[in-house]
């Protein structure tokens, strides 16, 4: 199935377009998980979107859309993960991976490893950031397959979970 997906890059200039369909794919995602942080998911594609370097990859079967990821670049001298390493790189220019999204009938097919190559093959930062649900441990193993490592942990809202902050050297290997 993974092979038929068709990967289609995006920018801060496709948000119009492209923000409800990654507002769908989340509440089918967390249909289950709706709580009052996973129901501003909006606010967060519009503060991601917002950022003149935002990057998005939405992954197509057919019609149907299968996944994305997106993320954007951090201010340099401003990267929240920082606190989580001692000491800090010195070259810390930062890619913030901020999601990667599979709707169940793709997942185990791939799907998200296309996804995340694709979002990140691009990239010229010296590493990636993402924070992943410390309840989900298998998804923080296959980031750990992908070459990132926990650093620390972090609870960015008083609503959200705590998150596993990891970081990945780019470019990817």
């Amino acid at each position: 199935m993974t092979s038929a997906l068709e990967l289609r890059h995006f920018s801060h200039h496709d948000v119009p377009q492209n923000r409800q369909t990654l507002i769908d794919v989340h509440a089918d995602v967390y249909a289950a998980e709706m709580d009052e942080f996973n129901q501003r998911f909006a606010w967060f594609v519009d503060h991601w979107g917002g950022h003149p370097d935002f990057a998005c990859v939405i992954a197509y079967d057919g019609n149907e859309v299968a996944g994305f990821a997106y993320g954007a670049p951090g201010t340099e001298g401003r990267e929240w993960w920082r606190e989580h390493v001692d000491p800090a790189p010195e070259r810390g220019r930062t890619f913030h991976f901020s999601e990667l999204m599979v709707r169940e009938r793709w997942r185990k097919t791939g799907a998200a490893g296309r996804l995340h190559r694709a979002l990140m093959e691009a990239r010229t930062e010296h590493l990636a950031a993402l924070l992943v649900d410390v309840t989900h441990p298998k998804v923080q193993v296959l980031y750990e397959s992908w070459g990132y490592r926990k650093v620390g942990e972090d609870q960015p809202f008083p609503d959200s979970p705590v998150f596993a902050v990891m970081l990945v050297d780019l470019p990817l290997i």
